[in-house]
């Protein structure tokens, strides 16, 4: 039902595309424009979301790749990122990005996936076992 509403209002705006993308438990939904304008997630600035210098680089790297050193000059967006932490919720924000810009153009996703930012980093937690205290930490063994 998402999915036939985000077609439908791609069909309306045609400089309208969106994006999802994943890492661990964290989803970012991606709504671009290709428009001038601020690029939000989670109804707070980007910069503010992720305000070190390597987030900044991490989530930016998507537009650089393409030649687009200034992508809020360029293209207007809002980003709703739910699930894991902030490391996962970015990885999930440049996925999502990389997903997006590929709708745009067809270009744009052979050199985004020659850089590896199409493809789902599949690492997700491993489960804990039973009689286990964790994953794979057991009990110290007792001789005696």
């Amino acid at each position: 039902m998402v999915k036939e509403k985000v077609q439908e209002r791609a069909k309306i705006e045609p400089n309208f595309f969106s994006g999802t993308g994943r890492r661990k438990t964290a989803v970012a939904r991606v709504f671009m424009w290709d428009d001038k304008g601020e690029i939000t997630v989670n109804g707070m600035d980007i910069n503010e979301y992720f305000p070190s210098e390597k987030e900044q680089i991490a989530w930016t790297r998507p537009f650089h790749i393409l030649g687009i050193s200034h992508p809020k000059a360029k293209f207007k967006a809002s980003i709703k990122v739910a699930g894991s932490g902030k490391s996962a919720q970015l990885g999930a924000v440049a996925h999502g990005i990389s997903v997006a810009l590929s709708r745009m153009n067809e270009e744009y996703s052979v050199m985004l996936h020659k850089q590896g930012l199409m493809t789902r980093d599949s690492r997700m937690v491993e489960r804990k076992k039973p009689n286990l205290h964790k994953a794979r930490k057991a009990s110290q063994y007792s001789k005696r």
